[in-house]
């Protein structure tokens, strides 16, 4: 079976996430929220680099299991990390964990033992602002993003596959997404194929699509081009979805149409799930 070598510190994976930052991404996400878009998207990804430090960190300090780059694609397409790692794209988690751009206190309501719950006050490190200004140049972002799994994959050919996750609002503008998308999936190791992931935010509320095995339930063109640039999703995220309350299928793929802040965060724990670290 694919999709099932071991990760480690001298055979490691990495993630990319193209985070659509075009104009549209300052509208309200869809629900009760409101959240913009774009707040709720960079922080499930600045919560999620810092559980994965968590997750990584032994005695001796954070290991390099995973190499992370964030791509934010509007006015410009290019590495949004902001900080003493601005500019850079896939970088060791080690040094992601050392080098937030700030740290931010929010408040947290957490149980107060008497089973309610009281407010605290929490650090919160960032490394992505929040950006809404241009296009949605999704071509050039999944070119981008293909050099860097091409370069990956030759450095590592027998480790776990790059997994890429795109995050988007809106259809792309620059042309049709399909042959970028499906440049990046042809490039692989000998665990699998590269891994592609989407997920589309909406300020237009309703119930999310999520995890679906097939195109029948979404509404248009736009969504089934996304479902269908979209991996299927492994053996083991499937587990791990199904374990989440997600019905799944061996034709389930890693895609959410209409997501709400609930289903931007769980898109990202499943999408990030790898096999065990060694």
């Amino acid at each position: 079976m694919p999709y099932t070598a071991e990760i480690s510190r001298t055979n490691p994976t990495c993630f990319v996430f193209l985070v659509d930052q075009s104009t549209s991404m300052s509208d309200p996400i869809g629900g009760d929220s409101p959240q913009k878009k774009a707040d709720v998207v960079a922080d499930a990804i600045n919560r999620l680099l810092t559980e994965l430090s968590v997750k990584c960190a032994k005695e001796e300090g954070v290991r390099d299991y995973f190499h992370v780059a964030v791509v934010g694609y509007g006015a410009t397409v290019g590495s949004a990390f902001s900080g003493a790692l601005a500019g850079r794209d896939l970088v060791p988690l080690s040094e992601v964990a050392d080098n937030p751009a700030r740290v931010d206190d929010r408040t947290k309501k957490v149980p107060d033992g008497a089973g309610g719950l009281v407010e605290t006050t929490v650090a919160f490190p960032l490394w992505m602002d929040p950006v809404a200004n241009g296009g949605t140049p999704m071509n050039r972002a999944l070119k981008y993003a293909e050099t860097l799994v091409a370069g990956w994959t030759e450095r590592y050919p027998g480790g776990f596959p790059p997994i890429v996750i795109n995050l988007t609002d809106g259809e792309s503008t620059d042309g049709d997404p399909t042959e970028s998308a499906t440049a990046i999936t042809a490039h692989s190791t000998a665990d699998g194929a590269a891994l592609l992931f989407n997920l589309h935010v909406s300020a237009a509320g309703g119930s999310p699509v999520t995890f679906p095995s097939s195109d029948a339930e979404l509404p248009d063109t736009y969504a089934r081009i996304l479902f269908a640039m979209s991996s299927l999703l492994p053996t083991h995220m499937r587990s791990y979805a199904a374990a989440q309350g997600q019905r799944v299928s061996e034709t389930t793929r890693g895609f959410v149409y209409n997501a709400d802040i609930t289903s931007v965060v769980q898109f990202l724990d499943i999408g990030t799930r790898a096999t065990e670290l060694r």
